[in-house]
């Protein structure tokens, strides 16, 4: 069903990688307080990754310097075509802006500089997740679970074969984050995207990924990772998903106990 793995195997440079980490070490404040510490990482093309930690651990600063938006301290980081699209936990729209003017802005940052264009785009996007009637609507119209949508086609917009995402469901009810879990899946299987999603919920990491890392804290560190070989579609009652999630809540429990959070 599952096989867990110590990390530190060598990575073969011949093997191709949509995401690759060497060495990759972040600090911050005049003390040099290390966040992330000698993090090796290889993400494969079409790879569904998820990133488990306690709170503070990095997870979110490593998706920063994943999306570039932060410069590592040591180390280097290789992302396939140059760059990833990144969402964030909020949907952060803009509520002057339709739907579709939200997802046209991020085409329009892009360089596709036709109206027309930019239009026809932003209709497929929001297809792509399931919106396809929703251009016309304002910010205000949309349930939470409908504004997540809107950030997803908006960062696919972006035309990254790399989407990093960064705690996209946690504010939301349990039905609807559900919802959203089959159409991720399906979103990712259609367009054959690379995803690195970073997550607390351990259920959900289990739900979703190919593959699931678990981070240290103080410094972050990667400690463990199971390759999940239960096959998609999953749901979140499965035993088997509930098998695996049991078993890394036990580890991420070990390295909260280890480091006193």
């Amino acid at each position: 069903m599952t096989t867990t793995a110590a990390v530190g195997a060598a990575q073969t440079t011949a093997t191709p990688t949509a995401v690759r980490l060497s060495g990759v070490t972040k600090t911050f404040g005049k003390d040099g307080v290390p966040v992330l510490d000698g993090i090796d990482l290889a993400v494969a093309p079409g790879e569904f990754l998820c990133l488990l930690g306690a709170s503070g651990c990095g997870k979110s600063t490593l998706l920063n310097l994943i999306a570039g938006l932060d410069p590592v301290t040591s180390g280097s980081i290789e992302v396939e075509g140059g760059h990833a699209a990144l969402m964030f936990q909020e949907s952060a729209l803009f509520p002057w802006l339709t739907a579709g003017r939200n997802v046209e802005l991020a085409l329009k940052l892009r360089g596709v500089r036709d109206r027309a264009e930019r239009r026809a785009e932003a209709q497929r996007l929001l297809g792509l997740v399931r919106l396809g009637g929703a251009y016309d609507k304002r910010v205000h119209e949309l349930s939470g679970g409908m504004r997540q949508r809107v950030a997803l086609a908006r960062a696919l917009a972006q035309d990254s074969q790399v989407l990093l995402m960064d705690e996209p469901f946690a504010a939301l009810d349990a039905i609807t984050r559900d919802v959203l879990h089959e159409e991720l899946v399906k979103l990712w299987q259609e367009t054959n995207l690379t995803v690195v999603f970073v997550t607390h919920n351990v259920r959900e990491a289990a739900r979703l990924g190919q593959r699931v890392i678990l981070l240290s804290s103080r410094p972050g560190r990667i400690a463990r990772e199971w390759r999940v070989e239960i096959p998609q579609p999953r749901r979140i009652e499965d035993a088997a998903v509930t098998e695996l999630t049991r078993e890394i809540t036990a580890e991420l429990h070990k390295e909260i106990s280890r480091h006193g959070n």
